[in-house]
Order: C-alpha cells, then structure tokens, then sequence
C-alpha cells in the first residue's frame, strides 16, 4: 500500500511554492531578492520548482554594498549563470560615488544601512510591486512579526502593528499606487528545516558555510575576517583560526564561528546543538536593542 504521510520539510517546501506561485499571480511584476546566502538559494531552488519547466518568471535583485565575501560573488554569478536566470545589482559604492548616501567612518563603520536607499531605488526604478526575501520568523525577534505578505508604503517603510490578517492562507495582495509588498515564503521555517532541506536536495553552497582556516581577528566578542574592508584597533591580533559561518552578510559585520563541521551531516549536528541563534554572529543587529526593527520600518530586508 502506498505511503501518503508527507513529511515536514515536504510541508514546508509545499507551502513555500504555493506563496511563490500566488506572489506570481497576483502581482505584474514581482523580483527576488538574492544576498547568496542560504535562506535566498534555498528560495531560488524552491523557485526553480515552482515554475518548472519554465524558467523563474521574475529577476534576483542583489544589493552588493562592494563588502562582500569573493565566495559570496562568485557563488551568485555561477548560479545566476546555470539557472539563465535575470540579475539586477543595486550598487552601493555607485550610490557613495553619485553623493546619494553618506558612508560611515570608524573603526567599526558598515554598509550595513547604505542598503537601505539603494533597494529602495532599485525597486522603485525595476517598478517592482512585489519583492521576495528569504528572511525566517525564527533569526530575530523583529522577523518573527512578519506575515507572508507583509505591506510596504510608498516609502518603503514597514508598520508592524499595520499588517493585514492572513487566516486559511489567504493573501491579499491589493495596494495603493506606488506601494509594494515585501513576501516572505520561509517565513515559518527554522535554521534546522533549512540545512535539513539543503541535505535532503542536495543544494550546493559558497564554501563559507563549511570549515576552512582563515586570518580573524576577535572584537566585541565575535571572529570577523580579516579583509581589506576592516581597520583592526591596534590592540586586535589576528590568528589563523577553523571556522565557518552560520549566516553569510558583508565581511565588515559578519562572524565566524569556531568549527571543524565540513558537511552538512556535520553543520546539522552543529546547529542541533546551538544555543545562539544564527544572527548572534552579526554586528549590525547588536548596535541597538532594536536594531532589526529600526531597519526594517525605514525598508530594510
């Protein structure tokens, strides 16, 4: 007799396809935004299935901050190259140069904000009315108030306490001119549903994700990198270290994390044994209580 028992990570991967499909349907022009970390090619490859055997119906928008990982670059291009799909960088060094934002200075300044502006444009220039994000209610306590659908105004800011009701999985779509939707189809995965899903379709990633001796350096309690886009303080030293990293953002504001886990066998152990959440290793949320949130109403991710 055959099984008909479904299994979570089917569930969940179902219930991904069936937001992607409605975000195709009820919005002209949708894009999906692609940071080439494991959230946005796990809803690349969920958009792969969605709309086979055609190709993905709408664009990967990258918002490059000209601080990333070179893993990170070349992982997207290749992809972007194997799927045929559409990309559209948003550049934020172009806006620094064109006088549109303001870089921060310091030791410990980030581009992390800059992005803000720069996605604000590219979506407005793309006219898109619809942008896809990989972001999960289980990272960060702000996420975890998102809907599916969650509304932006014509500003791209986000209100929390203004978000429409979502009951028996049905979406409403309908907006003002000039507004847009953020859509979020992960929304009620965890960091374990996503490696056990990378596991189980065999997803490539960026060899970030995986054990490798690196130059970091310690500063305010986590490893970062050692790159040319860091001014380490003259009491920091650097040391040849096994890490990976649990998220992948820009090298100035992403930690790494002691590991000899070289597979997803071994990342998954890992993670089942973690008591910090994933984004415990990123500077920019640790600026403030609320620093996600404060982000995220003036139209962050």
């Amino acid at each position: 007799m055959k099984d008909y028992t479904v299994t979570h990570l089917k569930h969940l991967e179902s219930e991904a396809i069936y937001v992607l499909r409605e975000t195709s349907a009820q919005f002209e022009n949708p894009a999906l935004l692609f940071s080439g970390g494991k959230d946005s090619i796990v809803m690349t490859y969920l958009a792969k299935k969605a709309f086979w055997p055609g190709k993905i119906p709408f664009p990967l928008v990258h918002i490059d901050t000209g601080h990333n990982f070179m893993e990170t670059i070349n992982y997207r291009d290749s992809l972007v190259a194997e799927l045929g799909a559409s990309l559209i960088v948003g550049s934020v060094p172009d806006a620094i140069d064109a006088g549109k934002v303001r870089e921060e200075t310091g030791p410990k300044a980030t581009r992390n904000r800059l992005q803000i502006p720069v996605l604000l444009e590219t979506i407005e220039d793309g006219q898109f009315d619809a942008a896809l994000g990989g972001a999960r209610r289980d990272e960060e306590k702000a996420r975890a108030k998102e809907r599916f659908f969650s509304a932006r105004t014509e500003f791209g800011e986000w209100d929390p306490k203004n978000q429409r009701p979502e009951l028996w999985n049905i979406f409403n779509g309908r907006k003002h001119h000039g507004e847009h939707f953020r859509v979020f189809p992960l929304s009620n995965w965890t960091e374990m549903d996503i490696w056990q899903y990378i596991q189980l379709e065999e997803i490539e990633l960026p060899s970030l994700y995986f054990s490798h001796q690196r130059e970091v350096f310690e500063r305010d309690g986590m490893l970062l990198a050692v790159t040319d886009f860091i001014t380490m303080l003259p009491e920091e030293k650097s040391e040849s270290k096994t890490v990976r990293f649990r998220t992948i953002g820009d090298a100035t504001c992403t930690g790494a994390v002691e590991s000899t886990a070289s597979t997803v066998n071994d990342i998954i152990d890992e993670v089942a044994a973690a008591r910090i959440g994933e984004r415990g290793g990123r500077a920019d949320d640790k600026r403030s209580e609320s620093a996600m949130e404060d982000r995220k109403k003036e139209g962050y991710f």
